[in-house]
């Protein structure tokens, strides 16, 4: 029997709507101009190409040269394979002001070409799409028959971009995520450092917004969230009268059918043999944290600074996400884990440090951090790999479900492993050793 909300009373509608500053801090966010989301750009990969192309290109009219193109290859290739050329020092120590950038040349994303270094970089840009069979190899077979052999260009690299931490299948590649892209925009473009136009500034600004929102990475969004889920429970009886329990998606469905309905924070749920605790969901993820990891870390006697606004709290997470191939029929459903913004540096490096360890020890290679994870300054570690599961309609909840069910299961001995070494760094989460 379908539960029915309770009728608000007069008050109850007053409270909401009259004069709300929390409502309008949430409505005002919501309504935020940014042109980029205005034409529905914000998940379009062949946009995101645009875009980066004319960042890449030292010519272009944003004003900065070629720093930003430096540091983007320089940075996708650090650590990367140190017998190919050129290397992160190499590139980072250049002159690459005669760069050309090709979009879409022979159906690779960017292609950037520097006659006077000889170098040639094949960049691959993965949004929300997967990877292709042999696409990578195919666009290295092309470039070398092409391109290189001759004087003109002597070496050649590839870089494979992602929204989600995602290795290439093809290990001549050099892997970045877009929350990198974040971290350069803030450091280089917009830190102040180099002067830009009021336009340029404002563009790339809305920019930054659109990735950090689809990294998760921002702080604005997740403070809406938080004040959302506040203005909720303040006002639970009005809002579940308006929406009458809300539009649900096939994803929600397929999260209620396997976590239950309406689950609130702290809620342990048992799914199989492994029991979680439920910490949000909305219609793009379901987060929580594994018992075992809960149990280890304390439950809410320890406080981790830097982590008070980040999904639980906890120093680490783990969410589960539908994402869509683009054609609007199949996706997958990825179970993520990441080490979040904690403030001690050393202590943050010693967690990454030990969760590879246990990994190396119980041959556990779905356990991987990307390089310079554990760098000071670095917020955000995902840890997870081959955590894909396909789904052939992202419509059916169902299939989402099963997919979702077979993720959890499929990680169990990941999760467990991370589980043993967690108890040893609880301490770290006391007041007194964060001061």
């Amino acid at each position: 029997m379908t539960e029915v909300a309770e009728i608000p009373t007069l008050d109850d509608l007053e409270s909401l709507f009259v004069n709300n500053a929390d409502l309008d801090a949430i409505r005002s966010h919501l309504s935020r101009f940014n042109p980029i989301k205005t034409m529905g750009m914000e998940r379009m990969e062949i946009r995101h190409s645009a875009i980066l192309g004319w960042l890449l290109s030292p010519q272009e009219t944003h004003g900065l040269g070629d720093t930003f193109l430096k540091a983007f290859l320089s940075q996708a290739l650090r650590g990367h394979d140190s017998m190919l050329r050129p290397t992160a020092l190499e590139v980072s120590q250049a002159d690459l002001m005669d760069a050309e950038v090709r979009r879409e040349w022979r159906h690779i994303d960017l292609l950037v070409l520097s006659p006077r270094n000889g170098w040639v970089f094949i960049i691959e840009n993965k949004f929300d799409s997967g990877q292709h069979s042999n696409q990578l190899k195919r666009y290295m077979d092309i470039v070398n028959t092409s391109l290189m052999g001759g004087e003109s260009y002597t070496a050649l690299r590839g870089v494979f971009l992602t929204l989600w931490d995602e290795d290439p299948a093809d290990e001549r590649y050099a892997p970045i995520e877009y929350a990198t892209i974040c971290e350069l925009l803030d450091q280089i473009a917009l830190s102040g450092r180099i002067p830009l136009s009021p336009e340029v500034e404002t563009f790339l600004r809305h920019y930054l917004d659109v990735i950090l929102e689809a990294t998760g990475m921002s702080d604005t969004q997740a403070a809406m969230e938080k004040l959302a889920r506040q203005l909720y429970r303040d006002h639970r009886r009005v809002l579940d009268f308006v929406v009458e329990h809300g539009k649900s998606t096939d994803f929600i469905i397929a999260c209620e059918a396997i976590f239950g309905e309406e689950p609130e924070y702290g809620d342990v749920i048992d799914i199989g043999k492994q029991s979680f605790v439920f910490n949000h969901s909305d219609a793009n993820a379901f987060s929580f944290l594994p018992k075992s990891w809960f149990d280890a870390l304390g439950e809410d006697e320890f406080y981790w600074h830097g982590c008070e606004n980040w999904w639980a709290g906890f120093p680490l997470i783990m969410w589960v996400q539908l994402t869509g191939d683009g054609d609007g029929g199949g996706g997958q459903v990825r179970l993520y884990a990441e080490v979040g913004p904690l403030s001690d540096h050393d202590f943050r490096g010693e967690l990454i440090k030990a969760i590879k360890e246990t990994a190396s020890e119980n041959g556990l290679k779905r356990i991987g951090f990307q390089r310079g994870a554990a760098d000071e300054g670095k917020k955000y570690s995902k840890f997870f790999k081959k955590n894909f599961f396909p789904v052939d309609d992202v419509h059916d909840h169902d299939q989402i479900a099963n997919a979702i069910k077979k993720a959890l299961k499929s990680f169990q001995p990941e999760i467990e492993a991370v589980a043993v070494v967690l108890p040893s760094f609880a301490s770290h989460g006391s007041e007194e050793s964060s001061k």
